[in-house]
């Protein structure tokens, strides 16, 4: 019996890599995997849908929050 595979997450929600922890948006899908990118850009990296789940609300404030900072601190563009 084949193994189900769970579906990828739309296209612009906001998951977490539970490999690494990083809350990332959902910027497409390539193969068997999901494209995604940090909250305030940067590079992408590929993620094994088996690896992702939603983000919670307080997870999008807290990655939103980090860059603003990083931001504010010349940090980041």
């Amino acid at each position: 019996m084949k193994s189900k595979k769970p579906p990828k997450p739309p296209i612009g929600s906001y998951v977490v890599d539970t490999r690494s922890g990083k809350v990332g948006i959902v910027m497409g899908h390539e193969g068997p995997y999901v494209q995604l990118r940090a909250v305030g850009g940067g590079k992408e990296w590929d993620c094994d849908p088996e690896a992702l789940r939603n983000a919670t609300a307080a997870e999008r404030l807290s990655a939103a929050t980090a860059y603003a900072n990083a931001r504010s601190r010349g940090e980041v563009p």
